[in-house]
């Protein structure tokens, strides 16, 4: 018989891609104790737990939690009408605020732990092919999971 060969190891699959729908997103709202606060932008859901003085219950930003706030993040508001991801008529200036914003202060500071099922689904709910996960080298998976 031929000798028992060791199992060859295979790379680990891509990290799970964890999809929030609205209703799972406002759960991390930041307003209890304890559980963790989750914002998403662009689609990308980050887990700013970490930023619990900014984002916590009664905290500045708190409004930005538990939803796609990606207008408000553009727009430097946290009026109720702009925390959306919807992007309808904003400015060239505050498209590029949007991605500074985005790549300098989300994806620098925060994991990403998930997208919204907006961002990884079509419209009939089918996977949109199109769909990259953000990198995030600078991030371990251990640390996200």
């Amino acid at each position: 018989a031929a000798a028992q060969r060791e199992p060859r190891l295979r790379p680990p699959a891509e990290s799970p891609v964890r999809l929030f729908t609205e209703p799972e997103l406002a759960r991390y709202d930041g307003q209890q104790e304890g559980q963790p606060i989750y914002l998403a932008v662009k689609g990308v859901v980050f887990d700013v737990t970490s930023g619990k003085e900014f984002y916590g219950k009664g905290a500045p930003y708190n409004a930005l939690v538990g939803k796609d706030s990606t207008r408000g993040v553009a727009k430097m508001s946290l009026d109720p009408a702009d925390l959306t991801h919807d992007l309808t008529g904003l400015t060239e200036e505050e498209l590029k605020s949007l991605d500074d914003i985005f790549n300098n202060v989300y994806k620098a500071k925060y994991p990403i732990i998930g997208y919204t099922s907006r961002r990884i689904l079509n419209e009939d709910g089918s996977p949109n092919l199109d769909f990259k996960p953000e990198d995030q080298p600078h991030f371990n998976i251990k640390d996200e999971f």
